[in-house]
């Protein structure tokens, strides 16, 4: 060999052991995350924490709160689960959801049920134990609603968005029973809160993957043969609505005249988002519209909140 020739490089060089069966523990780790989809569970854990909060007769939080959130957390991982065992087929016709981990493959339809099954059980059991009845037997219908009805639904009727938003609204109920709530104005405030604003959230998200649902063949609102501006009127109708049912916290003696003002400024804001998503259906005012809904809620919910306390400390 010359002086001038390069010396050979290894390029084999050999990992360590185990390193393959460590990548995909990770691996699976990570898509079992995107499964549960721990995003929207923490979401759901906040409605639960104010509605719990809200429910408390004194102004000092028990461990109580802490057992409701973890056994909620994991029946909204296995009703996020279940959703998405039922939905492999539709996710893996719509660009934005293909590469989740049961249309791409990565998991297997059996595991991801048993998964969801398993934790909805789970959740359920905690709950019973550690929190009280009426919290679990109602965090088990929300699973039933949500993850038996409404996603089935979605194949079949527009309709299926109501259907929806009853589960989506049950989250500060729970809370409110698991603090010792009882069944009254006051829970029906907080379910009715949730209830109405969904609707023009929803209803902005379905616009902006209109395409994606067509091509998947769900049957959201606005479906294809939906008339320009009936989607946007929609929306102008249920946060026109909101506006007096988001006072009735208010006259339930959970909040005081801070929250109302807040309410009705907020409402308005709603209002007019949908009102200029109603005049023009386009990118922007969907957009604005999707913004608006997720600024209004935990402005809503802490300024409740933070009323409530007021109250509390008064007494």
């Amino acid at each position: 060999m010359s002086a001038t020739s390069p010396l050979p490089v290894c390029t084999d060089v050999a990992k360590p052991a185990g390193f393959g069966a460590l990548s995909k523990l990770f691996s699976r780790v990570a898509d079992y995350t995107e499964i549960a989809k721990p995003r929207i569970s923490l979401m759901v854990l906040v409605t639960v924490s104010c509605g719990y909060v809200l429910g408390m007769e004194s102004a000092s939080v028990s461990v109580t709160l802490w057992h409701a959130c973890l056994g909620i957390a994991v029946v909204a991982f296995g009703s996020s689960a279940v959703n998405q065992w039922i939905e492999r087929e539709t996710d893996g016709r719509m660009h934005r959801t293909m590469n989740r981990p049961l249309p791409s493959g990565r998991l297997l339809p059996s595991e991801v049920l048993l998964f969801g099954l398993a934790a909805a059980c789970i959740g359920c059991v905690y709950l019973t134990l550690l929190v009280n009845l009426e919290t679990a037997a109602l965090t088990g219908i929300t699973f039933i609603l949500y993850a038996g009805v409404y996603t089935p639904l979605k194949r079949f009727t527009s309709l299926c968005t109501a259907v929806g938003a009853v589960p989506g609204a049950l989250p500060p109920v729970l809370g409110w029973l698991a603090a010792g709530g009882r069944w009254d104005i006051s829970a029906f405030a907080l379910f009715a809160v949730l209830f109405l604003w969904q609707f023009p959230h929803f209803f902005a998200i379905a616009w902006l993957h209109r395409e994606d649902y067509d091509r998947a063949g769900l049957r959201m609102l606005p479906a294809r043969a939906t008339l320009p501006h009936v989607t946007g009127l929609l929306a102008v109708v249920y946060a026109l609505g909101l506006i007096p049912i988001s006072l009735l916290p208010a006259q339930s003696g959970l909040a005081g005249g801070t929250y109302s003002i807040v309410a009705i400024v907020l409402g308005l804001a709603y209002l007019i988002a949908s009102v200029m998503f109603a005049w023009n259906e386009t990118r922007t005012t969907a957009r604005r519209l999707l913004w608006t809904s997720l600024i209004y809620l935990p402005t809503l919910l802490l300024t409740l909140v933070w009323d409530h306390l007021r109250l509390l400390e008064r007494l």
